[in-house]
């Protein structure tokens, strides 16, 4: 990038090594992270909701594509690990912190009102998969990833993917592309159904 734009959001390294501190393993890694910035870009103005703030590292990249007028709204349970986010990431006026569960936030969004989702926790992925994406505006973006085989999965989460996978593309509401690349990337973007 030129004019002295840094290829990481600012905050990115002090996220990181708090989280290392931490021992959270269960990093986004820079590939994703680049990808949601570029693909934040292209929604100006938009309402972004991320489903799993960790520690804020996908946050960070987020925020590092979104334009000034862009908000973003970005939930999880532990308040351990949302507590590092905020402590970098705070003084961004765009992005709201919710301690909570991810349901909490999809059952009480109005329907067609985001632009953007990142679900990178179980609910809005694994669970209330239909609501999450009946909230997407026509053109929005959904995207979530740990696709591929992770060395963290549970036991028996193969048999998860697989079917969420398939539930995926049999859905007429989306376009996907599916990313063998990274930790396995889903890219969907809702459209009419025919």
């Amino acid at each position: 990038m030129e004019n002295g734009a840094s290829l990481f959001p600012q905050h990115f390294h002090e996220i990181l090594s708090d989280t290392q501190s931490l021992g959270f393993n269960q990093l986004s890694d820079s590939s994703i992270g680049s990808l949601l910035s570029t693909l934040s870009a292209s929604k100006p103005g938009g309402h972004f909701l991320e489903l799993g703030t960790g520690t804020g590292l996908s946050t960070s990249w987020l925020l590092h594509g979104m334009d000034i007028i862009s908000s973003l709204i970005s939930i999880d349970e532990d308040q351990q690990l949302l507590s590092i986010a905020k402590k970098y990431l705070h003084s961004d006026k765009r992005v709201k912190f919710v301690q909570g569960k991810g349901e909490d936030i999809i059952l009480n969004t109005d329907s067609a009102s985001i632009d953007f989702i990142f679900a990178d926790t179980w609910p809005g992925k694994y669970f209330y998969l239909d609501e999450t994406l009946s909230l997407l505006k026509t053109g929005g973006l959904y995207i979530i990833d740990d696709m591929l085989p992770q060395d963290n999965w549970p036991k028996n989460h193969a048999e998860k993917a697989k079917n969420l996978i398939h539930s995926l593309e049999n859905r007429n509401d989306i376009i996907l592309s599916k990313l063998c690349w990274s930790t396995g990337i889903i890219i969907c973007t809702k459209i009419n159904p025919l």
